[in-house]
């Protein structure tokens, strides 16, 4: 997939591109998110791990619109498909101008879209090592194939299913990959014990009380026999795994927490 040039002075364009770095230098991950809803993402954002994570200054997302950069004064960013068809096709001008004006150098531009790669934990950790990730959330029947071919790095689904717009799966994408950015996650160790690491679900976990509607805690939980418990652990993971998703279990593994 190619780059898709604004029609601006390359004086300009070099200058947005020095501007992107050094807000990029700032963070550990920078993600800008470009939709017709921006502020789908406001509470989302503000709260949990994340907020704590952006206002740390570790994670910086900006939600923008889509039309800052239509080509008329009038915010226009679709319109009715060649051939016909039902519903309406975002085009390709406003998403190329948007993403050649906040690319720079180490930008990976991603459309969210049902036709994407399937996104997986894997996936998630290599998109954490990226310094700058631009997001174009899809929009009613999607984007004209133009703006796909020009301004898109990759294409990315976060399952087999259609969304009213593509924002839900910027907060999947954002979420999962934030997790893996050193100083997200209070204790590394979090990921360790997440499902798929090592291609398995994760294991049955308890807190107090003991007993609750006459269900107790295993026994091998309590003794603090460490090396017992982290065996009875694998075990668990292995038959919930066989039970609920024997497809992971002959895929390879690479050997990393998720």
């Amino acid at each position: 997939m190619g780059q898709f040039r604004h029609p601006a002075p390359e004086l300009e364009l070099e200058a947005a591109a020095v501007v992107r770095l050094e807000m990029t230098a700032t963070a550990r991950l920078d993600v800008d998110v470009l939709s017709l809803f921006p502020r789908m993402l406001d509470g989302f954002l503000a709260e949990s791990i994340l907020g704590r994570a952006i206002r740390r200054g570790i994670l910086r997302v900006t939600s923008r619109s889509l039309r800052e950069w239509a080509p008329t004064g009038h915010g226009t960013v679709d319109d009715r498909p060649y051939g016909g068809g039902a519903g309406m096709i975002l085009k390709a001008e406003p998403v190329c101008r948007a993403v050649a004006e906040l690319r720079c150098p180490t930008s990976v531009a991603i459309y969210l879209c049902p036709d994407g790669e399937s996104f997986t934990a894997t996936m998630a950790r290599e998109l954490a090592n990226e310094c700058h990730l631009i997001l174009i959330c899809g929009h009613y029947e999607g984007l004209d194939e133009r703006a796909r071919e020009l301004a898109v790095d990759r294409e990315i689904s976060i399952g087999d299913y259609v969304l009213t717009n593509g924002v839900l799966a910027a907060a999947v994408l954002i979420d999962a990959v934030a997790r893996h950015v050193p100083g997200v996650l209070g204790k590394s160790q979090s990921l360790e014990q997440d499902s798929f690491r090592h291609n398995l679900l994760s294991f049955p976990q308890y807190t107090r009380p003991r007993i609750f509607a006459e269900r107790q805690v295993p026994d091998i939980l309590l003794g603090g026999d460490h090396k017992r418990i982290d065996a009875w652990r694998l075990g668990q993971q292995m038959e919930r795994t066989r039970l609920r998703r024997a497809d992971l279990l002959g895929k390879q593994d690479d050997g990393q927490a998720t």
